[in-house]
């Protein structure tokens, strides 16, 4: 199971006299994820490392940090909580007290993990999005069996015979959809999947 975080959330944690401010954020979109980065880095700060995960995408930055030993570590945290649709940035003010790259990875990672920890999570339903048409007479039925299997309409559209939709569904659902809606169209309808963004 996947998480993603409910709304932003921010820690303070100090280590060897270094503040560290982490920021983290759900994000639908890589430009969202740029956005965020942009609004809490603080130009004043010694340091403002990032990562973000959608999916199979991710990016991370050691903002001027020795090569590996803030990003990356970052980015593990996120992974190691089991989170996704998310990006953490950990703003570092130097105390004077050099941490080493081995502290660095250890204060950039934990100080991320222990952000994650404490945030509001929620799991992340995967759906996949699929397109079916039905007749005026058939619609109704069918808005029922949607309902019941917790199907998203992403998009509606209607025409002289019935009407045209995009919906998204959990893999758990499908057969149970596909088998009722090539009954109630008696063969005429199934479910078609679409590609993926």
């Amino acid at each position: 199971m996947l998480y993603t975080l409910i709304t932003p959330f921010t820690i303070n944690e100090e280590i060897k006299k270094s503040r560290f401010i982490v920021n983290a954020a759900p994000i639908d979109h890589s430009q969202h994820a740029a956005d965020f980065i942009a609004q809490v880095s603080d130009i004043n700060a010694t340091h403002n490392c990032w990562a973000w995960k959608m999916s199979n995408q991710y990016r991370f930055n050691d903002d001027g940090e020795p090569t590996s030993t803030a990003g990356r570590p970052i980015l593990a945290a996120i992974e190691g909580q089991n989170c996704d649709n998310i990006v953490v940035v950990v703003t570092r003010y130097f105390g004077g007290i050099k941490l080493g790259t081995g502290g660095l990875m250890r204060a950039y990672g934990g100080s991320a993990s222990h952000c994650l920890q404490q945030a509001p999570l929620t799991a992340i339903i995967l759906r996949h999005s699929y397109h079916v048409s039905c007749l005026y007479n058939e619609w109704p039925i069918f808005e029922n069996k949607l309902k019941e299997a917790q199907a998203i309409i992403e998009e509606q559209t209607f025409d002289a015979n019935g009407t045209s939709l995009r919906i998204a569904i959990t893999d758990d659902k499908f057969q149970l959809l596909n088998e009722f809606i090539a009954n109630l169209s008696r063969g005429r309808e199934q479910l078609i999947r679409l590609n993926q963004r």
